[in-house]
């Protein structure tokens, strides 16, 4: 390599280095200065909030270009390439290997969180010039926050004195194009989340939630829960098939930091709507948007501490974790104080029965923020349990003395304990089975006032079918779990819920009218339909999925046939392998179905010599009806493999119904009138005449 390229690639990294703290500087003049104007009504101080949002991203994104740079030529004078890649590694997993670790994934955090404010600014015309200032110092606030986490204690651009020749290649389990693209998703998701935080506490700020509000924090909402489902189901598709356990969710630390939010997300998307409908549930609606966030940081702070122990956690250094805890500290805990001075001014004009769809959506509300309280407990309890017996000790230490007899119940107390799926699926699952038997019915109830009974009977022929066909699956199966047939009555209900739902909305009329009608619905409608929809295949694919799977695990030879459910598989030889940069063996085999073949699939078993660590790549062979899905385990001393075999009945039905959901928050966001927050222009427009 020429002393130019050397000197070229330096100056790359430093002037991204350089770009970013200047984009720290710009960011606090972002803090203070639009905040002062709004707070005195100088305009000229509030107008600069746009220019530094647009800047800041400029020059947070030049940072991270150059960074990217540094990955892809290998520049090994940066720590942070030489922990997290090689030169031999393909170009895609280079790229991705800028975010897949702790301090790239940070920069990656930061870019979307200015990217996010330089939207509110270029899209946020018809936002009062108060308010738009106040959202964009906000969120400018925590964009200095963490900023200064990056460079004073997770600085991408750190250097090495003595550059080594060669770097120490990626964690092999994150060299996937499912896990390329997962954390861009999730983060688009956890920081889209700071835009609502932002209008809230812009809101607080001015004193004032009204139906506007809720109009222009509903698409930032929808945004961030799109980003969020997407992320999800790309990270449980990725464990589906790359970790070799065959499992789609583990309750694992890191899922639950990001569902807590997603669930939390879309408990405000639904009472975000009621503000701007009915204008109630105005101090609720806020506080869930601070709390939404403020579970995004704690899921940071869950990945980044160390404090719990996780398949895919980035980083395990206190110090770090001690920081993002006082972020967390500082933004909730500071939203909640304004929250309390604030309580007054969000006093609701709506009022509604008990029976209508503003209660359906309180319920609504309460069950998934019950919930994702559920899984925050599960997840943070065994933190609890260990802080609780240090403590005990240095109390022991104190007292044995006085106390002998104190030992006794002190040493009885476990000082770690895991918390697994039996707690999660008996304690979360109640509250997710109420909502999707709550959505339909509350889904047609009459805004204010509402009929049960109108509001079922059109439901009804929805009920029976569902009952029928969950009848026919308990009939169907043997000696199975009950969960398989309520998964079907479920998913049959939300599904055809959703459907009933959408033909009311075309009114009354003959059939060719009402379907005409039903082309013209509004984009928001389809959505809302599209959203539910798929929730309710997701909830049928989840059930069968657990109640219906079969499993074999077996040491096989070669050539060695065996059944697993309606299927027979049979292992044809294993063959050495090797890749860009790893090694292994693959299995050949073969899948028969009715004693014909069906199809083959490839299971390896790989080594990635550089990080010195094995991986399974699962051969699967996917279908609309059920996946055949074997791994290869390592070789046994009879001259065997161990292998294990699975049938996974209606496994991409789980990620098809995350897809569809996804896309039901994209064509609600295509929706104008949610899109440029029309109705919220049309208040602005309206003149007070001259008394």
């Amino acid at each position: 390599m020429g002393a130019v390229q050397i000197i070229l690639r330096g100056m790359i990294t430093e002037l991204g280095h350089f770009a970013l703290i200047l984009a720290a500087l710009v960011g606090v003049m972002q803090m203070v200065v639009p905040l002062v104007g709004a707070h005195k009504g100088w305009r000229g101080w509030m107008a600069s909030a746009d220019p530094a949002a647009t800047v800041q991203f400029v020059l947070v994104a030049a940072s991270f270009v150059a960074l990217t740079h540094a990955f892809v030529v290998s520049d090994f004078s940066l720590q942070i390439v030489v922990a997290n890649s090689h030169s031999e590694k393909p170009l895609l997993y280079k790229v991705t290997g800028v975010w897949g670790n702790h301090e790239g994934s940070m920069l990656l955090w930061l870019l979307i969180l200015v990217l996010f404010g330089a939207c509110a600014s270029w899209f946020g015309g018809n936002l009062p010039d108060s308010l738009r200032a106040r959202v964009l110092g906000v969120q400018a606030a925590v964009s200095v926050a963490f900023y200064a986490f990056i460079l004073f204690t997770s600085n991408p651009f750190e250097r090495l004195d003595f550059p080594p020749f060669d770097g120490r290649d990626l964690n092999p389990l994150l060299q996937d194009p499912g896990l390329a693209f997962h954390p861009p998703f999730l983060y688009l998701g956890y920081v889209g989340l700071s835009m609502s935080f932002s209008f809230a506490i812009a809101a607080l700020l001015e004193g004032r939630v009204d139906a506007a509000w809720g109009r222009w924090v509903r698409p930032w909402t929808l945004a961030a829960w799109l980003f969020l489902t997407v992320g999800i189901a790309l990270g449980s598709w990725w464990a589906y098939y790359e970790l070799g356990w065959g499992g789609f969710w583990f309750w694992d630390p890191v899922e639950n930091a990001s569902f807590m939010p997603w669930l939390l997300a879309a408990a405000l998307l639904h009472s975000a709507i009621v503000v701007e409908k009915r204008e109630s549930l105005k101090a609720w609606t806020i506080l869930l948007a601070i709390l939404a966030f403020g579970f995004s940081l704690l899921g940071t702070f869950i990945v980044r501490s160390g404090v719990l122990t996780s398949v895919h956690a980035f980083a395990n250094d206190p110090e770090r974790g001690v920081f993002i805890l006082a972020i967390l500290a500082v933004f909730v805990g500071g939203g909640l104080f304004l929250f309390a001075l604030r309580a007054s001014a969000m006093q609701s004009k709506g009022v509604f029965g008990t029976v209508s769809r503003e209660t359906a959506l309180v319920a609504n509300n309460v069950l998934l923020a019950v919930a994702s309280f559920v899984v925050f407990v599960g997840t943070i309890w065994p933190l609890v349990i260990e802080l609780a017996s240090r403590t005990s000790h240095w109390v022991f230490v104190g007292n044995v003395f006085r106390n002998p007899f104190y030992a006794i119940g002190l040493f009885d107390r476990p000082e770690q304990v895991s918390v697994g799926p039996p707690f999660f699926d008996a304690a979360f699952t109640p509250f997710f089975v109420a909502l999707a038997i709550i959505l339909p019915v509350g889904a047609v109830l009459a805004w204010k006032r509402g009929s049960l009974a109108k509001a079922v009977r059109p439901m009804v022929p929805v009920a029976v079918l569902a009952i029928a066909v969950g009848a026919l699956a308990f009939a169907i199966q043997t000696g199975r779990s009950a969960l398989g047939p309520v998964g079907v009555i479920l998913g049959v209900w939300v599904v055809g819920g959703a459907t009933v739902d959408l033909w009311l909305r075309t009114g009354r009329g003959p059939f060719s009218g009402r379907f005409a009608r039903l082309t013209r619905l509004p984009r928001a409608d389809w959505g809302k339909f599209t959203a539910h929809a798929g929730l309710g295949i997701t909830v049928f694919g989840v059930a069968a999925l657990v109640a219906w799977e079969d499993e074999d695990i077996r040491v096989a030879q070669i050539g060695d046939r065996w059944a697993v459910g309606i299927h027979e598989v049979e292992m044809i030889g294993v063959r050495s392998i090797e890749g860009p940069n790893y090694f292994g063996e693959g299995a050949d085999i073969l899948i028969y179905r009715n004693g014909r073949e069906v199809g083959q699939v490839f299971p390896e078993k790989r080594i990635y010599p550089v990080a010195q660590m094995p991986t399974t790549e699962a051969g699967i062979r996917n279908g609309v009806l059920r996946d055949v899905y074997i791994t290869l385990g390592d070789p046994q001393d009879n001259g065997g493999w161990a292998v294990r075999s699975y049938i996974k009945p209606f496994a991409n039905w789980i990620w098809g119904g995350a897809i569809l959901m996804a896309i039901g928050g994209m064509i609600s966001l295509t929706d104008r009138r949610l899109r440029i927050a029309a109705g919220a222009a049309k208040e602005n427009a309206k003149t007070v005449p001259a008394q």
